[in-house]
């Protein structure tokens, strides 16, 4: 991923929509289902645990990074839709690093 990609979220460039469904639900949520199964493959191999436990967290400081994001745009942006998104990427947040 190239630094615009990061910028433009982070300064609220990216409309909220396409941040919070496609990054943030879509793209993320793959993600993190990604490193979930990584961590079976890896425990399946046996693996070193350390390896292992690595797996499904290494998508975390993504997962936080888009769920600041959408917090940051939607602060800008306003109104219940984006109270809404704000509330629902807290929970996806929630979800993804405890699920």
């Amino acid at each position: 991923m190239s630094a615009d990609f990061f910028r433009s979220r982070w300064l609220g460039q990216v409309p909220l929509d396409r941040l919070f469904w496609r990054d943030m639900l879509l793209v993320g949520t793959m993600i993190s289902m990604a490193s979930s199964a990584l961590a079976l493959v890896l425990l399946g191999l046996k693996m070193p645990l350390g390896l292992v436990l690595a797996a499904p967290f290494a998508p975390v400081p993504y997962t936080i990074f888009l769920t600041i994001s959408v917090w940051r745009t939607a602060e800008k942006s306003g109104g219940a839709k984006a109270s809404l998104m704000m509330l629902g990427s807290a929970l996806w947040l929630i979800a993804t690093v405890v699920v």
